[in-house]
């Protein structure tokens, strides 16, 4: 019997449940909206998704989104599991996002529809890189064991030329900072070049690296198209540096993966512009479902948000994003990256977040929460490292540059 593919799906309907999933499956398979000649029995059989299970949930009177069929006793709200061949398609990311969401968002029969989770079979695993470096990785690296990466953004976000950037992460640096990324708005612009942004920070980086013992990681935002990140990657590579940044939603899968087959370092995915899927509870996607692709392309380090953030994501959501980064996909590939904590982060989120995870194993980025301090930039770096050291049963933060705490987090 073929390897199946399996997904899981809130709906609310206001047709009889049975008839819309069954809707959803010939939709995204074999069928279409009336009998055609070719599709025999036999081809159902081979090629047809399958219903598996219906979990009605409740009813509510009115719909929660627009241009659904009308409904005259309130609508139905259930969660389906529907499964396909791999033979469909065979194990290819981009095609297994046209068969499990595809046309299924716009069917009439819905007033609402949201991916939940995706099981995929073994052969994926084999077909697509993962990550290279992970959580592991990325602490060797840094030299940061035992203990949070602590991390920053370069704000202002845009507007700083390759000098005043590189300033800053003087400051970074000296103030003990571990990780420290691009704005994603900051690219390639003629007011700050990528390869002169690189050049001057990787100055300041490799000279910190030179006294410490220990040298930064620095995410460069090379996002582009796939020649352009490639060049990107090599500039990087060229001057010293130990990290590279995209936006999955404007270079995409097919992009990720051909970076990931060229890239020796790791690479920080941003998930910005995630809202526009996600935001409506009854539509689009949850991060469950959507990192396990980003992860099997090759991301090391993924956003989850942050607790008490400055965006509409509640806290339970968050925690449930980051354990998933750290929960293992296959027996022989787990694909384990680090979660990234950002938006608003600062001193007063380090114990709940520790408390709500369980786990070291994350990078604590804090953009405004280090720009901003009273004390000034290296007070910022400071009182996050002491938050996260008070955070921590049993901590004990040894050194200036690298520290090490006691309580340790999920390996891969």
């Amino acid at each position: 019997m073929s390897a199946r593919i399996r997904a899981t799906y809130l709906i609310e309907t206001g047709v009889d449940v049975r008839s819309a999933a069954e809707a959803m499956a010939g939709e995204q398979s074999s069928g279409t909206f009336v009998a055609v000649p070719g599709e025999t029995p036999e081809l159902r059989q081979r090629s047809g998704a399958q219903v598996e299970e219906i979990v009605v949930l409740d009813r509510v009177s009115e719909p929660s989104l627009p241009g659904a069929a009308p409904a005259e006793n309130g609508y139905v709200r259930a969660r389906v599991e529907l499964s396909w061949p791999l033979d469909n398609l065979g194990p290819s990311l981009p095609n297994l996002v046209a068969t499990v969401a595809g046309n299924l968002f716009e069917l009439r029969q819905f007033s609402g529809l949201k991916l939940l989770d995706i099981d995929l079979p073994e052969a994926f695993a084999g077909a697509y890189p993962g990550p290279a470096f992970g959580v592991e990785g990325t602490r060797r690296l840094a030299g940061v064991y035992d203990r949070p990466l602590i991390g920053t953004i370069i704000k202002p976000s845009v507007g700083l030329d390759p000098d005043a950037t590189a300033q800053m992460v003087d400051q970074l640096c000296a103030g003990g900072i571990d990780f420290i990324k691009d704005d994603e708005l900051q690219a390639d612009g003629p007011h700050c070049p990528f390869e002169a942004r690189v050049e001057a920070v990787m100055r300041v980086v490799r000279r910190h690296a030179d006294a410490a013992g220990r040298q930064v990681m620095f995410a460069f935002n090379l996002t582009g198209e796939i020649d352009e990140m490639r060049r990107r990657h090599d500039v990087v590579l060229r001057h010293g540096g130990s990290c590279v940044m995209v936006s999955l939603n404007s270079i995409g899968l097919p992009g990720l993966t051909a970076l990931r087959r060229h890239s020796v370092l790791p690479i920080h995915a941003h998930r910005n512009g995630w809202g526009y899927l996600s935001r409506h509870p009854l539509l689009g996607w949850s991060y469950v479902a959507w990192q396990k692709l980003w992860r099997l392309a090759g991301a090391d380090h993924m956003h989850v948000n942050g607790l008490d953030n400055k965006f509409c994501e509640d806290n339970a959501s968050v925690i449930a994003s980051a354990r998933e980064c750290l929960t293992p996909m296959f027996p022989a590939k787990p694909c384990i990256v680090m979660p990234v904590f950002s938006s608003g982060q600062s001193v007063h989120q380090a114990a709940s977040t520790f408390e709500a995870l369980g786990s070291v194993d994350l990078i604590y980025a804090a953009g405004g929460g280090i720009m901003a301090h009273p004390g000034g930039i290296g007070a910022g770096v400071r009182s996050l490292r002491e938050a996260w050291e008070a955070a921590v049963p049993g901590a004990s933060d040894t050194s200036a540059t690298g520290g090490t705490f006691a309580a340790r987090g999920t390996q891969e």
